[in-house]
């Protein structure tokens, strides 16, 4: 038996709960068991979807500390000692206050997995779970929450920031290096100062005065590969490694063993250093000291 348990305290919008049924349905399966959680206020806005995937609505006590959480736990504890055993169970929730409870049931041998909008996934929530499922539209470039440091999305599209950074990264390698007009020389030198212009090659403009390019599609050389160099972009590493294509976390051993194969590496450089060239396509976990490493599709970051 398969269970889906929504906090509708925290995946509170139709359009979320209705991606998540439809994905759950295609890889996992029918779910005979569907409850959602929440306050009346919560519950009411999800009325619609709700009502058209048939699920239970569970209104909590009007206190002053919201109880969607414990209520939700109550409930999957319950089910975890029914003869037989749910097989899977699925908390509507990126919130980390499940990881104690994902622990136990996933001890008792349940499948255990996680529905979440994208930017309220909890970091440290995300390896307690057997598999996570992101829905809701990406907010923001940089707002992951799978990479360290994130932030809750803004609201502003990601290509205007995208496009913001550009330009404040322009203006700023412009102040450092102003542009300067030479004074004219005299007339009588003139002759002179063509001549040696010709003889003279034109010194190309040191690397430190040169705009950074901010675009993360441009390719880059692969470090330490032999001659002739090779070109390491997004879909160089993904015909490498095409198990990234899955979007399922793998191995970041058995990804270095790959680039490494494919020459897209040198054996002094890791592959946690060329994969971080690409923040926004890859996804290496845990922060400080990464194990796996997930591909996110680019048309899931920019669209809007």
């Amino acid at each position: 038996m398969n269970i889906f348990l929504i906090d509708a305290d925290n995946l509170n919008s139709g359009a979320w709960v209705d991606e998540a049924f439809r994905i759950l349905e295609e890889s996992e399966g029918s779910i005979p068991v569907r409850r959602a959680y929440g306050s009346a206020e919560n519950l009411k806005s999800l009325a619609e979807v709700l009502r058209a995937w048939a699920v239970r609505p569970f209104v909590n006590l009007s206190l002053t500390k919201n109880t969607t959480d414990i209520a939700l736990a109550v409930d999957a504890m319950e089910f975890a000692c029914h003869t037989p055993a749910p097989k899977m169970l699925v908390i509507g929730s990126g919130d980390a206050d499940f990881v104690p409870l994902v622990v136990r049931l996933r001890e008792r041998g349940i499948r255990m997995v996680c529905v979440s909008e994208r930017s309220k996934m909890g970091r440290e929530a995300i390896s307690a779970y057997d598999r996570v499922i992101l829905v809701g539209q990406e907010q923001a470039l940089h707002a992951s929450p799978l990479a360290a440091g994130d932030a809750p999305a803004q609201d502003q599209p990601a290509g205007r920031r995208l496009a913001a950074k550009k330009s404040a990264v322009k203006k700023a390698a412009a102040a450092k290096s102003p542009v300067q007009t030479p004074a004219k020389a005299p007339v009588k030198r003139a002759a002179a100062k063509k001549a040696s212009t010709k003889a003279t090659p034109t010194p190309k403009m040191p690397s430190s005065l040169a705009v950074p390019d901010t675009d993360t599609h441009a390719p880059v050389a692969a470090e330490g590969a032999a001659h002739p160099p090779h070109t390491l972009d997004v879909a160089a590493i993904l015909a490498a490694v095409p198990a990234l294509q899955s979007g399922q976390a793998q191995s970041l051993a058995a990804v270095a063993k790959e680039l490494l194969d494919a020459k897209l590496r040198g054996k002094n450089t890791t592959a946690t250093k060329l994969l971080k060239k690409f923040p926004h396509h890859f996804v290496l976990l845990p922060p400080e000291k990464p194990r796996t490493v997930t591909y996110t599709p680019v048309q899931d970051l920019f669209r809007v």
